[in-house]
C-alpha cells in the first residue's frame, strides 16, 4: 500500500503547452501568484469544439496564455462550454471572460451563487465581521490593527465580472464530453458543492481540489460563516467517495500531478486530519486560542502570507471538535475564544 499512488506522467506541461493525458483530453497549467504556483486546467475534445475544466485567475498574463493555447494546442477550434468545479478564484477567475465570448458556463448552483456574490462584494477596508473573526481567533492587537488599516483581498481583484446566467449541474447529473459520459458527484468541505466528474466509460476522474495528491486542500472557516463545520463535511465526502474509488482510476486533479491509487489516497486524506485532531486535543489539555494552535496542527509556526490560510484551517479543526463535544470554549478579556479539551 505504501506505493499505491502512482503518477503516470512525471512532468507537467510547460506554460502555454498541453499534454494529452487521456484520449481526447488535454492537460494544461496556468501560473498562480502564491506558494501553490499553478492550477491544472483541462480541455475535453468534443469534435467540433472544446469543453474546458476551470480557468485560472484573471490577469493579463493568464489571458495571453489562454489566447496562445486556443490558437496552438486547441488548434483554433471554438471553446463551447466551460465546466467550473468550484467557486475559488484560481478555478473560476476567467469564467466571465469566457462567457462574454459566448461560452456556456456549467457549474453547481451554490458555486455560481458564491462567486457571483463575492465578485460584487468589494470592500476598501476589512469588514467588522472580519475583524471580529480575527479577534475571536486570538490574532494579536497589532496584526488586527494592520488588517483594519489596509485594503483586504477582494474576490474581484482576480475574478472577472460574472454575467447573469449559467447551466446548473448537481449530484447525479450526467454530462457528455470528450466522447464519454461523466457522472457528477459533489464534494463538500473545501468548497460548497464542489463538482467532481467520474467517467462512466473508462477509469477516469476529474477531481478538482476535492481529490489531490501529495497536498491537502485547505479546509477553512471564514467570517461569512464562523460556526461552520467544513472539516466534518470534508471527512463525510471523503468516506462517500471511497465507495466509488478504484485503484486503476486516473484522477485529473486541480493541482499537482495526475495520479492513480485513489482508494489509498482517500485513506491518507482522512488520516491526515484525524492525526491532526489527536495532536490538537493533546495541545488543548491547557487552554489556547486558535492562533496558538498552529504548531500541533502544522508541526511548525506559520507567519507571513500563509498565516491566513493556517488560521481558517485551525478554526475548522476547533469547530469540528466543538460540535462533537471534544472541546469547550469561553471568551477571554481580549475577546478571543479560548479552547480547552473536555
Amino acid at each position: 500500500m505504501s506505493n499505491a499512488i502512482h503518477h503516470p506522467c512525471e512532468a507537467p506541461p510547460a506554460q502555454g503547452e498541453a499534454i494529452e493525458i487521456a484520449p481526447h483530453i488535454l492537460w494544461m497549467r496556468l501560473p498562480l501568484p502564491m506558494a501553490l504556483d499553478h492550477v491544472n486546467i483541462y480541455a475535453l475534445d468534443d469534435g467540433d469544439g472544446w469543453t474546458l475544466i476551470d480557468t485560472g485567475m484573471s490577469s493579463r498574463k493568464t489571458k495571453a496564455i489562454w489566447a496562445a493555447l486556443i490558437a496552438g494546442s486547441l488548434a483554433g477550434k471554438p471553446v463551447r462550454r466551460l465546466i467550473v468545479t468550484h467557486h475559488h478564484p484560481d478555478h473560476i477567475g476567467l469564467a466571465g471572460w469566457f462567457q462574454r465570448q459566448g461560452v456556456e458556463l456549467i457549474i453547481p448552483r451554490t458555486a455560481w451563487l458564491y462567486a457571483r456574490m463575492l465578485v460584487l462584494d468589494e470592500h476598501p477596508v476589512a469588514t467588522p465581521e472580519a475583524l471580529q473573526f480575527y479577534q475571536r481567533a486570538g490574532v494579536d492587537a497589532a496584526m488586527r490593527a494592520q488588517k483594519a488599516a489596509e485594503r483586504p483581498f477582494n474576490f474581484a481583484d482576480v475574478v472577472e465580472p460574472m454575467p447573469q446566467g449559467f447551466t446548473r449541474i448537481t449530484e447525479g447529473d450526467v454530462i457528455t464530453a470528450a466522447g464519454r459520459r461523466w457522472l457528477v458527484r459533489l464534494g463538500q468541505g473545501h468548497a460548497p458543492d464542489h463538482a467532481t466528474l467520474w467517467s462512466m466509460d473508462d477509469p477516469l476522474i476529474i477531481g478538482g481540489d476535492q481529490l489531490l495528491p501529495g497536498i491537502s486542500a485547505n479546509i477553512g472557516v471564514y467570517p461569512t460563516e464562523p460556526e461552520a463545520d467544513p472539516l466534518g463535511e470534508w471527512l463525510h465526502s471523503t468516506r462517500g467517495f471511497a465507495t466509488h474509488a478504484r485503484a486503476d482510476q486516473l484522477v485529473l486533479p486541480g493541482h499537482k500531478l495526475p495520479f492513480t491509487g485513489l482508494p489509498f489516497r482517500l485513506i491518507q486524506m482522512a488520516e491526515n486530519h484525524e492525526s491532526a485532531l489527536i495532536r490538537l486535543l493533546a495541545h488543548l489539555a491547557r487552554p489556547h486560542t486558535a492562533a496558538q494552535c498552529f504548531i500541533p496542527l502544522f508541526k511548525r509556526e506559520i507567519t507571513g502570507s500563509q498565516h491566513g490560510l493556517a488560521l481558517v484551517e485551525t478554526v475548522a479543526h476547533l469547530n469540528y471538535l466543538l460540535k462533537r463535544g471534544g472541546v469547550s470554549r469561553s471568551l477571554n478579556a481580549e475577546g478571543a475564544w479560548v479552547w480547552q479539551a473536555n
